[in-house]
């Protein structure tokens, strides 16, 4: 089986809620996101999708993936899309960096070789854990008061596990993690994820005042140093999500007793390929992990069901739905939450079989064409 042809496909996805605001004033109310589909000679198609949480999040933005592939996809053509390990090394042969550009290709790619060997890609990395994984939702930033209000809606949709989005004032940061964690049911849990935008000195005064709250602290600071110099003056639990781009850094963090948990984002990391061999390297050194990405809809959904969903369960802290947070669906078979969890296809491939009309016609077609019939 050789790649003959990458079409990628350009999609908006709005907000059922509006917007999404997170630290340093940044928000988003449509996200654009691209799908790739990869075939071949065979006439299997793979899908995959990556979607950036906007430029100013991580070095990565929507365009810039559609870029990327439109550059990558020429040197992959009569590639064996099943050689997932040489298939990631051409890649880094013919783009030095740029992850997030890779990721939607690879993805593609585990769906194709679920699809040749008539299993889910769940199975093909470890098999389903358990009926069902847990979900997370996370927490615009707004005031305390209305913050604090969200828990209970969103508990009664079955979330038990809630992130909210600070990093802010310190001080309106701690009134808003007091007063969600003053609506917290037993069993609950309660993430304040700072994404990076509190200053050393504010992250420190923040812990210091939560001290006492039933709270994990997510991403404090820009830098990983800052973020250590932080968990060190801590005693609340500790998440990595940002600086944690790579095998290199959940090394390191482990070295330096840096985190008790990691959110590991798919695009962020290149692909499932790396996906899976971080969440692997996790299992075995004890750290429990968030499975999610950046961003997306139903083939970023159906992606992060299956890392998740072929989890060990004691070490999967939480995934999430991107999904559910959209008004577009465009993937038939994707997952769907249920009292605030949601379960991996058993389909081959990810299960999902995209709605072509709503796609449109590709933004990028490298390729030969399907012969008609």
């Amino acid at each position: 089986m050789k790649i003959s042809a990458i079409r990628a496909y350009q999609i908006d996805l709005p907000l059922r809620e509006g917007s999404y605001k997170w630290s340093g004033g940044n928000s988003v109310s449509m996200f654009d996101s691209t799908v790739v589909g990869v075939e071949t000679d065979s006439g299997l198609t793979g899908w995959g999708e990556v979607c950036p949480l906007g430029p100013a999040y991580l070095p990565a933005y929507a365009r810039g993936a559609r870029a990327g592939i439109a550059e990558l996809a020429p040197q992959l053509l009569g590639a064996d899309p099943l050689a997932l390990n040489e298939l990631n090394e051409l890649m880094d042969r013919a783009m030095r960096g740029h992850p997030y550009v890779k990721s939607a290709i690879d993805m593609a790619c585990w769906d194709l070789l679920g699809k040749v060997s008539g299993l889910p890609v769940a199975t093909l990395m470890g098999g389903h854990v358990g009926a069902d994984v847990a979900l997370y939702r996370a927490i615009s930033q707004e005031s305390p008061a209305q913050m604090a209000k969200k828990i209970g809606v969103y508990r009664k949709e079955g979330y038990r596990k809630f992130q909210l989005k600070v990093g802010g004032d310190p001080d309106t940061d701690i009134a808003r993690i007091k007063a969600a964690a003053a609506e917290l049911s037993t069993g609950d849990v309660l993430v304040a994820d700072a994404n990076t935008g509190w200053t050393q000195h504010a992250a420190v005064r923040v812990a210091d005042a939560v001290r006492d709250v039933d709270v994990y602290l997510e991403q404090p600071c820009m830098t990983y140093e800052q973020c250590l110099a932080v968990r060190r003056h801590t005693n609340r639990p500790f998440v990595l999500d940002e600086v944690v781009d790579g095998i290199d850094m959940v090394v390191r963090g482990v070295a330096d007793h840096a985190m008790d948990v990691i959110n590991l984002k798919i695009s962020k990391v290149g692909g499932l390929t790396r996906a899976r061999q971080i969440r692997d390297l996790c299992v075995s050194l004890g750290i429990a992990m968030t499975i999610e990405d950046t961003w997306g809809g139903d083939i970023i959904t159906a992606a992060i069901a299956h890392l998740a969903h072929s989890t060990p369960e004691r070490f999967l802290f939480s995934s999430t739905d991107f999904n559910s947070y959209g008004t577009v669906a465009f993937a038939d078979g994707a997952p769907q939450r249920h009292k605030g969890r949601m379960s991996a296809s058993t389909d081959p491939g990810l299960g999902i079989r995209p709605q072509m009309k709503k796609l449109g016609k590709p933004v990028i077609d490298i390729g030969t064409r399907p012969a008609k019939k």
